[in-house]
């Protein structure tokens, strides 16, 4: 076994094993660093799964590192190169922008799905340049761009290995190089997902169609998907094709939060010895904050989780309120959630433009000001590599009881947003935020209901779920109050210059 030079729990190191022989098969040979045509079955899959602190990030990152070392090409999804018929590809992958994010931060390359299953066409001229950029072909020439936006490019390439990012640096913008995108109609190699817990059967399908082998990394203990049959599409998998990490790690151990996710899979704690727990938490450790009312600062940019619909209405409110924002319009730093993409078939191509830009279903978007044209509006996509945009948004703003939504600000076509300054839980699986609040009195409430899912009391996949969304301070709140703001909203922080979405048919 080759293992890389870090420390492996025995967990890790058998799944390690069980990884490099899928990878044999697929013929990718990590001891010997050897590519040859693959050798196994048409579809392998195989699952890793583990509780938050097991170490699944950790391994995900080793195994990357080793598959470059191998001489296997990443795949970002942004730019592939040329087809070459000795080359084995690998996919880093989460289902949304956030939770891709999440992984480049840690240095791991990871794109969306999305980005997977469609495809950029490049304009040939700046195909030159991506290539050249990649090592597969000589400084081109092209009109229209300097020597020193070359030079500039070339070193944001060597720092992010992102084509568009390498072009923007070089003062382009995406409309200028990719003409379109297209469904991917040539399969890849090998894919790694993480966060696979919220994927559906129709997203594992699309995934097997492109991936003969394919990573599952995820977590049993959260909420499965919504739309889903109440499991997760790793359940399934027969024996020997699913290896469970257990063991908490050592930088992982003295973490408060991680210690209350764990305590949660106790059979014999109820919610009120949870939260006594939380208590005596926040007693010994600043990372545990047991919060009489909820901060509005915080939920510009992280919302508060919560379980029901109601309360993340009512939340949602009362956070308008307190930033005194008129009841007809949105403010610059308002945060949105992406509730998906309202376009006739003829506008197709448009749909994968801005999905690929980062609007996708459930994505983070900070409303940066209106747009050149009516219903336009400029934003920011939290977690996407290049987040801000100009596109024809819908924006709805729920109302409490059976009101119909109030529309402050619309197209007649576009991005559909709801406000943002609360989400559920199930809504915020694969996201995290350094600072997060947890909303108790909606978990209490789900305990009092005694609901069940997979053999879990759901109160406890809710709470399990919600604090290790916390990179590193969970605030538990136990009232409903809201806290007045210290500082008036703002886009200081999220200063760029956006890019522009254009329908068919709009005027320049």
């Amino acid at each position: 076994m080759n293992v890389p030079a870090l420390t492996f729990s025995p967990d890790q190191a058998e799944a390690w094993d069980a990884v490099a022989d899928l990878l044999r098969g697929a013929g990718v040979d990590l001891e010997d660093q050897l590519l040859t045509p693959p050798q196994g079955e048409a579809t392998a899959v195989m699952a890793i799964t583990g509780k938050a602190g097991s170490g699944k990030t950790m391994l995900l990152a080793a195994l990357v590192r080793a598959l470059r070392e191998a001489g296997v090409d990443l795949v970002s999804g942004d730019w592939e190169g040329r087809k070459r018929r000795d080359r084995r590809t690998l996919a880093i992958l989460a289902p949304t922008n956030k939770a891709a994010s999440v992984l480049r931060a840690r240095g791991v390359p990871a794109t969306t799905i999305h980005r997977i299953l469609y495809t950029p066409v490049y304009d040939p001229q700046y195909e030159k340049v991506a290539e050249w950029l990649a090592g597969q072909g000589d400084r081109p020439v092209v009109e229209g761009m300097s020597d020193l936006q070359l030079d500039r490019a070339f070193a944001s390439y060597q720092s992010h290995a992102s084509v568009p990012a390498a072009l923007a640096a070089a003062g382009l913008r995406g409309s200028d190089f990719i003409t379109g995108w297209k469904r991917r109609e040539e399969p890849l190699d090998i894919g790694f997902v993480d966060e696979s817990s919220m994927l559906d059967a129709r997203q594992f399908d699309d995934l097997r169609e492109i991936f003969p082998t394919l990573l599952l990394f995820g977590d049993p203990a959260q909420l499965p998907p919504v739309q889903g049959t109440g499991g997760m599409v790793f359940d399934g998998l027969p024996e020997g094709r699913r290896c469970d990490l257990t063991r908490v790690h050592r930088q992982d151990a003295d973490n408060p939060i991680l210690d209350l996710a764990h305590a949660l899979g106790d059979p014999d704690l109820d919610f009120e010895g949870f939260e006594a727990m939380v208590e005596h938490a926040a007693a010994r450790d600043p990372r545990v904050v047991v919060a009489q009312r909820v901060e509005s600062d915080l939920m510009a940019r992280s919302p508060v989780l919560v379980w029901r619909n109601a309360t993340r209405i009512r939340l949602i409110h009362a956070f308008r309120a307190a930033h005194d924002v008129p009841p007809d319009r949105l403010l610059p730093g308002e945060p949105l959630i992406c509730d998906g993409i309202e376009l006739p078939l003829k506008q197709r191509k448009r749909r994968i433009d801005l999905e690929a830009r980062g609007l996708i279903k459930g994505a983070q978007v900070i409303y940066l000001g209106p747009g050149r044209q009516p219903g336009f509006s400029r934003l920011h996509v939290m977690g996407a590599e290049d987040p801000q945009i100009s596109a024809a948004s819908i924006v709805r703003i729920e109302q409490e009881g059976e009101d119909e939504p109030f529309i402050p600000y619309a197209a007649k076509m576009g991005a559909t947003f709801l406000h943002g300054a609360a989400v559920t839980i199930h809504k915020a699986q694969g996201s995290q935020w350094e600072v997060v609040q947890v909303f108790g009195p909606d978990i209490a409430i789900a305990a009092r209901m005694g609901r069940v899912e997979a053999g879990q009391p759901l109160w406890k996949r809710l709470a399990y779920v919600a604090i290790t969304r916390a990179e590193r301070e969970l605030r538990w709140v136990v009232r409903s109050m809201l806290a007045r703001p210290q500082t008036a909203l703002g886009i200081e922080d999220l200063a760029q210059a956006p890019v522009r979405l254009q329908l068919k048919g709009e005027d320049e």
